[in-house]
């Protein structure tokens, strides 16, 4: 049996209750023509199994490569393995063989992506979702993580309510910190900060957000976003809207360090989810490379690949709808 609908009618929490108290199994679809973007999420007995969402990137790999977790080339010594007759076994499962990450590690980032994404999609007002049941045997193979959905429900609304009371400061967590102006009249007072605002103060250099940040460090967005609160509020940052064009500002500037690993990565994580035929994955990491590092020497590279894939994926879609 089919669920469609559009959100201003059916909210996304009341999907998820809904999915949750008649113990569907299927897959969930939420698209959105404003934000350009589309998230899937799979259910089975009504508990969260996979969740992703298009502009963030889907496989786990590439979610590992990004947060810094794993390097590409752990993730050709894994490919290789599995190309040596392990053909059967999924890649994070060879990531962890080969000594990468740790099983632990990984379920934990698993279940991190799982609960970034279904909470940036409870955040969505408009749009239109879809339901469809599935068998088992349809659903993806790699499902070592469960997620209670009424956990999700209930943790969503707790977030919702505190966002509204730092909303003002930081509305989301696209947000870019920045140090504060040195206040000439502290005198020269030290800094009484908690671990992990160090941690997340360290991380700071005026390009990446606060979802960039999160990810760098292996940490929920929502307790990032948190942190840089307290940071605004005692004055040691300040946040700022994402500049649109940072190659309008300076474009013969190369990119800082910071600037330059985080398009680094966008690159190889682009070059992974088009080896694995992922275009849309590709296409969003190649973007972000070139907004990040314009002069970069792999520029013009990236831009001809960019340009093919988009070739390529309009001549599939002109294709399947029988063009």
């Amino acid at each position: 049996m089919a669920i469609e609908g559009p959100l201003r009618e059916l909210g996304i929490h009341d999907v998820f209750q809904l999915l949750d108290l008649s113990r569907k199994t299927g897959l969930l679809r939420v698209s959105s023509e404003l934000r350009n973007d589309e998230g899937t999420v799979y259910f089975d007995g009504g508990r969260v199994v996979h969740a992703s969402i298009r502009s963030l990137g889907a496989r786990p790999e590439v979610a590992l490569l990004q947060a810094g977790r794993i390097t590409e080339a752990d993730i050709q010594r894994a490919q290789q393995r599995q190309a040596k007759g392990r053909v059967g076994v999924d890649l994070p499962d060879l990531l962890v063989e080969v000594g990468a990450i740790s099983a632990k590690e990984l379920e934990r980032q698993l279940r991190l992506q799982i609960e970034s994404v279904v909470f940036d999609l409870m955040s969505w007002k408009e749009g239109f979702f879809s339901f469809e049941e599935r068998s088992r045997d349809e659903m993806p193979r790699d499902r070592r993580i469960t997620v209670s959905t009424e956990s999700l429900l209930m943790e969503g609304a707790r977030r919702i309510d505190e966002w509204s009371r730092i909303a003002e400061t930081i509305p989301n967590v696209n947000v870019v910190p920045e140090l504060a102006p040195v206040d000439d009249n502290r005198d020269g007072a030290m800094l009484d900060l908690l671990p992990h605002e160090w941690q997340v103060l360290t991380m700071i250099d005026g390009e990446r957000d606060l979802r960039d940040i999160a990810a760098a460090l292996g940490r929920d967005e929502f307790e990032i976003a948190k942190i840089a609160y307290g940071l605004a509020t005692t004055g040691v940052i300040v946040a700022h809207a994402r500049r649109v064009s940072v190659e309008m500002a300076a474009p013969a500037m190369a990119p800082s360090n910071g600037t330059g690993d985080r398009a680094r990565g966008h690159l190889d994580a682009g070059v992974l989810a088009a080896r694995a035929g992922d275009l849309a994955t590709a296409r969003v990491n190649w973007e972000q490379f070139l907004r990040l590092a314009p002069a970069d020497q792999s520029t013009a590279r990236v831009q001809t690949a960019l340009e093919a894939a988009i070739r390529l994926h309009q001549f599939l879609e002109g294709n399947g709808n029988g063009a």
